[in-house]
């Protein structure tokens, strides 16, 4: 158990860096608007530029997985996000800094989708949601690393942005370094007739015995789904199963995590803290995410995926209720919004934040897993680019009330989804949840 677990800490840190990438930003806001002199407009594309380059690495990641292996494009993602770091902090122009901000996502998009694939065909079915979970936890400590860092580096003078950015490196080449440790994952290595090395990892894993078993279960089940071509993950046998997929990518995103999370700073500057305290109350929401976090992970598999979106999206709602009522009447004493938003980031957290990640993980057939994984999480790149550029022009033009109630009416969309259209995977091997769709391909 030991080994899977190592295994799977290692595979996850792709979701530190994705963290660190993506919530980097919001700290250094105040900054580069002035350095580069940005509009509303423009202030959203700066931010959200990451997010172009992450849906184009959805995009492309779920292909090249199935061509050169899992383990193999996360060493590309590692060798991306060092890049990306170091060369938005070198950015003189808002094109240069975008342009390696979508270099970034290019590694942040492939990550998202490999990682938890990577940890998805590794671990026991038993395990799988507790450490396809472990990736949802990366990313909170990676978003919570990167507040400690633009904290730290607040005070270094009219360049503590670019510290901010060029500090990704050092964890990026953490990861890479780490990578070299890991084997590829037995279900890759099956696809690839690679049978004794498959047999191998799995030994490591489960024991000879049950390994033995494991193994001809993936070989029949290749045997009878070879990988199919890209356009198959789109037919009408397994449309019910993609569209699940992308709707819960999509609900994860549009219900407004990442606007909170991205621009938390400039949401609390509106209720009259300084820059700094803004910053300093950055640190606490990264906290609860990451204690939320770990709540998910002894949950995720004795309570259910579906039971944990259905409590998420409910909680998640109730708290942006609060927050755009406190909003609208301009009531800002007793820390009020600042224990509203704690309380939605932690929600999140410990239910669509991990949960998202391991039921798309998890509900895709081998023989579309790879492309249908992609086009999930594509999706849900996509969702976070349009939530994040809206998030400032619609704060300006409207109110920051209106934004957090269009949050609110997706929370309940949500909700109404995921207890009419979501069958519960708990406990059940990959193989097998294939059949929890079979009879919906008709519909």
């Amino acid at each position: 158990m030991h080994f899977i677990i190592a295994v799977s800490a290692i595979a996850a840190l792709g979701g530190l860096l994705f963290g660190f990438d993506t919530a980097v930003i919001s700290g250094a806001i105040p900054y580069i608007r002035g350095t580069f002199e940005l509009t509303d407009y423009s202030l959203g594309w700066a931010v959200g530029s990451v997010l172009i380059g992450c849906a184009a690495g959805a995009a492309f990641a779920g292909r090249l997985a199935d061509r050169f292996g899992r383990r193999c494009m996360l060493f590309v993602c590692a060798f991306l996000f060092a890049i990306s770091g170091v060369g938005a902090g070198l950015a003189n122009t808002l094109a240069t800094f975008a342009a390696f901000r979508c270099m970034g996502g290019l590694g942040v998009g492939a990550a998202a989708m490999i990682s938890p694939m990577y940890i998805a065909e590794t671990a026991p079915a038993a395990w799988r949601g507790r450490l396809v979970s472990l990736y949802q936890l990366a990313i909170v400590l990676g978003i919570l690393l990167a507040y400690f860092a633009n904290y730290v580096f607040a005070d270094f003078g009219v360049n503590n942005w670019r510290w901010m950015f060029a500090s990704q490196a050092l964890p990026s080449i953490i990861f890479g370094i780490a990578l070299l440790f890991v084997p590829e994952t037995p279900r890759w290595l099956t696809s690839k007739s690679r049978r004794q090395e498959a047999a191998a990892v799995l030994d490591r894993i489960l024991g000879r015995d049950a390994a033995a078993a494991e193994l001809l279960s993936i070989e029949r089940s290749f045997a009878l789904q070879s990988v199919a071509p890209a356009a198959e993950a789109f037919s009408k046998k397994y449309r019910p199963v993609l569209i699940t997929g992308v709707l819960i990518a999509v609900f994860q995103q549009v219900t407004g995590i990442n606007a909170i999370l991205y621009y938390a700073p400039v949401i609390l500057s509106k209720t009259g803290l300084s820059e700094s305290s803004s910053l300093f109350q950055t640190l606490g929401i990264g906290a609860v995410n990451v204690l939320a976090t770990l709540l998910a992970i002894v949950w995720v598999d004795r309570l259910g995926r579906k039971r944990l979106l259905l409590a998420g999206s409910s909680l998640m709602g109730a708290c942006l209720a609060v927050v755009a009522l406190c909003f609208h009447f301009s009531y800002f004493d007793n820390y009020i919004v600042l224990i509203g938003m704690l309380l939605y980031v932690g929600a999140f957290a410990a239910t669509l934040g991990a949960v998202t990640w391991v039921y798309l993980s998890e509900i895709f057939p081998n023989r579309i897993r790879a492309v249908a994984m992609s086009a999930a999480t594509l999706a849900l790149w996509l969702a976070d680019f349009v939530v994040t550029y809206t998030f400032p022009v619609i704060t300006e033009r409207l109110s920051a009330a209106a934004t957090l109630s269009c949050y609110l009416f997706f929370c309940v969309l949500a909700f109404l989804y995921v207890l009419r259209n979501v069958p519960e995977t708990q406990g059940r091997r990959l193989e097998d949840i294939e059949a929890l769709f079979a009879g919906r391909a008709t519909v």
